[in-house]
């Protein structure tokens, strides 16, 4: 198995030591930091893999951390590890820059199953430099999406989902298919997470190009449309 370096942000020590212990043993290597900056520093050092955050984290929470690591640079994935179960709590997660969300108690099994899938994901899409689709192409290696020599501003979230209707053009995605792909397949599936992110995208898409480029085909899905 490759050698994956995966970073634990959690200032529980005995969780903090149970997921090193048990990530060692499947073949990881691991690092651990106790509060949010130490985490911060590590993350944006760029020598991990993949990184495990705590939400109630002392000296900078894991949602700051994440939205701050976010607009570093960082690109690694990350995976929130929190005792906050509510839906809204899971949707700020993922907005804010996390790839996925796992609930605290949890199933270590799971955890691994998770992070392998975000790794697999991460793997995968590194594959292909660039998509294009029209005067739309997104460089897969900087994670940023361009319209012409336009930059344009996405969330990671919003970005992984365009990523995933360009790497499906001619295509109808379906709703499970997103979230299979884009989002964890256990991922609260009967929230409206899908078609928010959507809707933000198009939103975003038709602001920073004049151009919408997302249709929504009734009861089947979302393709990628000329314009």
């Amino acid at each position: 198995m490759q050698k994956y370096n995966i970073l634990i942000i959690e200032d529980d020590k005995k969780i903090a030591s149970l997921l090193a212990d048990g990530l060692q043993q499947s073949g990881y290597e691991t690092q651990v930091a106790s509060d949010g900056e130490e985490g911060f520093t590590l993350l944006c050092s760029g020598n991990f893999s993949a990184a495990i955050v705590d939400i109630m984290l002392p000296r900078l929470d894991g949602l700051t951390l994440i939205k701050s690591a976010r607009n570093a640079g960082v690109l690694h994935p990350i995976l929130i590890l929190s005792a906050k179960r509510l839906v809204d709590d899971r949707i700020k997660g993922l907005d804010c820059g996390a790839d996925d969300y796992l609930v605290k108690p949890f199933s270590f099994s799971e955890l691994l199953a998770r992070l392998r899938a975000m790794l697999r994901r991460t793997t995968q899409s590194q594959q292909e430099l660039v998509l294009e689709f029209e005067d739309l192409y997104i460089d897969t290696r900087r994670r940023q999406a361009f319209y012409n020599d336009l930059a344009l501003s996405l969330q990671p979230r919003e970005l992984a989902l365009l990523e995933y209707l360009m790497r499906n053009k001619g295509e109808t995605v379906s709703r499970a298919m997103l979230i299979d792909n884009v989002w964890d397949a256990n991922f609260i599936p009967d929230a409206n997470v899908v078609e928010a992110c959507v809707s933000r995208l198009r939103g975003k898409l038709k602001k920073q190009t004049g151009k919408k480029f997302i249709q929504t085909i009734r009861g089947l899905g979302y393709t990628l449309v000329s314009s």
